[in-house]
C-alpha cells in the first residue's frame, strides 16, 4: 500500500460556508498535522484550493482504490 494513500471526507455540515461547502458532497482532504491537532481538516473546497475546516463538519471516509482513482481523475 502507497504511504501517500489520499484521504476523503463527507461534508455534514456548511454552517457559514455555502459558498465553499455542499452538504453530502465529496472532498478530498490534504494532511496538515499542525490543523488536526486543533481538530481542523485541510480540505480542497469548491474554490478548488485548499482551506481549513473545522472537523466536525465533515465525516472522513475510506475508499478502495478503484473508487480513488475516479474520484481524482480529472
Amino acid at each position: 500500500m502507497s504511504a501517500t494513500k489520499r484521504q476523503f471526507a463527507v461534508c455534514v455540515d456548511n454552517a457559514d460556508y455555502e459558498a465553499s461547502l455542499i452538504v453530502r458532497k465529496i472532498y478530498e482532504v490534504l494532511p496538515d498535522e499542525e490543523a488536526a491537532k486543533d481538530d481542523f481538516l485541510r480540505v480542497i473546497d469548491e474554490s478548488g484550493e485548499d482551506y481549513l475546516y473545522h472537523r466536525s463538519q465533515f465525516i472522513l471516509v475510506e475508499f478502495p482504490a478503484e473508487v480513488e482513482r475516479a474520484l481524482t481523475a480529472v
